[in-house]
């Protein structure tokens, strides 16, 4: 599995990714990963859609927190056919408890189990076996729209990019 050192900082200190650095056109790799309720979920479970994928290291900590609150927030102003995931390695568990005490109505992801979406779209934190902050924009054809791998972990992503690029592949 490529490893790529010097694409992000945590607190300024570098860290090691694994997995590929995907970019604008490619197709949106496979992945396996599980909802609240254990069940494994796919990217096919998205197909024909344009998908938000809003990638954080932890719900339990301020910035991923606000992230996955502010996707949430604009999830009704978003056009149909357009629907956002969260995805961290979190636990399902946790996740499911984070989701009801903040009121997100969004659909969360684990990466827990095998770091499977990580090793795929190039998040795997090799380090502290976390999905670095980053957010990807499927198109229905599958392909990339828009990719944002945020080079300091504590910092936000550009939302309103992502969000522009989703509306415009609606």
């Amino acid at each position: 599995m490529a490893e790529r050192t010097g694409v992000i900082t945590f607190k300024g200190g570098p860290l090691t990714l694994i997995g590929p650095e995907l970019k604008v056109g490619d197709t949106a790799p496979s992945f396996k990963i599980l909802n609240n309720s254990l069940e494994e979920v796919t990217l096919d479970k998205f197909k024909g859609k344009t998908l938000i994928i809003s990638v954080a290291p932890s719900l339990d900590t301020p910035v991923c927190s606000l992230q996955t609150q502010r996707f949430n927030k604009e999830i009704p102003s978003l056009p149909a056919g357009v629907e956002v995931i969260t995805v961290s390695a979190d636990l399902p568990f946790a996740q499911a408890r984070f989701c009801g005490a903040e009121n997100v109505k969004m659909l969360t992801l684990s990466d827990h189990r095998d770091m499977a979406f990580g090793d795929a779209y190039g998040t795997h934190i090799k380090e502290l076996r976390l999905d670095t902050r980053s957010i990807f924009v499927v198109g229905k054809d599958g392909k990339i729209k828009h990719v944002e791998y945020v080079k300091e972990v504590t910092e936000h992503p550009n939302y309103d990019e992502a969000l522009k690029v989703a509306k415009a592949n609606a």
